[in-house]
């Protein structure tokens, strides 16, 4: 079935209308956790730390937090946003009186979780510039990082928000899943430098570490070939879970 571009996007500003009603209680907690990170551990821990990875503790974070930005930007809103539109709004449903199909509504879903990925991580990218952070022309490569982590979390919430039965389990997929991804991968510290053998391995797996890579070498202005690997994983996952979710948001909307 083809997809219709001008349908998706008809969901994506569904959706940016209501966001433009509430931003500023939507954006504030999620905007301001990595802010508060890297002033109470950047700033402040950083103080007790001479130098990581060559540079100052707060530079090392920076880039890291970007994503995490980006990472917490679409992961609310393909959870508990996209849930409750699906169990209680039954705004999907009324979509499905339309001209609008169950593929339209996940890429227009998927669409939006970019937007505001990007809005998060943007707003923060310039909070680093103010900081003096975000080293400039060579930090402004890290852009494309931003929407890229919102697309790999879009796909993996919304592979997540498609099958669980109850709004409840969210909480499992935030603090055993997400909190674990943003503690080990390569945000607060160099995994190379703490992890070895098959750890490094397991590290890999890991979904945030890529975009966090990515971020990092356009901070620091140094590209390596593991950057080509970053990429195709964020791209190749995402394309894999999307597709799987095809046929789950037909199931949930059509049965």
């Amino acid at each position: 079935m083809k997809i219709s571009l001008s349908h998706a996007f008809a969901v994506w500003r569904r959706n940016a209308s209501m966001y433009g009603r509430t931003w500023m209680f939507n954006l504030l907690p999620n905007f301001f956790e990595p802010v508060l990170y890297l002033v109470a551990i950047g700033i402040g821990v950083g103080a007790y730390v001479s130098e990581m990875a060559g540079m100052s503790y707060a530079e090392f974070l920076a880039p890291g937090l970007v994503c995490v930005a980006a990472m917490n930007g679409a992961s609310f809103e393909v959870t508990y946003n996209v849930y409750v539109r699906l169990t209680y709004d039954k705004a999907y449903d009324a979509m499905l009186t339309t001209p609008i199909g169950p593929d339209e509504i996940l890429l227009g879903e998927v669409m939006w979780a970019v937007t505001r990925a990007t809005i998060y991580g943007g707003s923060f990218f310039v909070v680093l510039v103010l900081f003096g952070l975000a080293p400039l022309p060579a930090a402004l490569l890290a852009i494309p990082a931003i929407p890229l982590s919102g697309l790999l979390f879009a796909a993996l919430g919304i592979t997540f928000s498609l099958r669980v039965p109850t709004i409840d389990l969210f909480s499992f997929y935030f603090t055993l899943f997400l909190t674990p991804l943003f503690l080990f991968s390569d945000v607060f510290f160099p995994l190379e430098e703490r992890l070895s053998g098959i750890w490094l391995w397991v590290a890999e797996a890991l979904p945030l570490l890529h975009p966090v890579r990515i971020a990092r070498a356009a901070f620091r202005g140094e590209w390596t070939p593991i950057l080509i690997w970053d990429l195709a994983y964020v791209l190749a996952l995402a394309a894999l879970l999307l597709q799987g979710s095809r046929a789950a948001v037909r199931n949930r909307l059509m049965n």
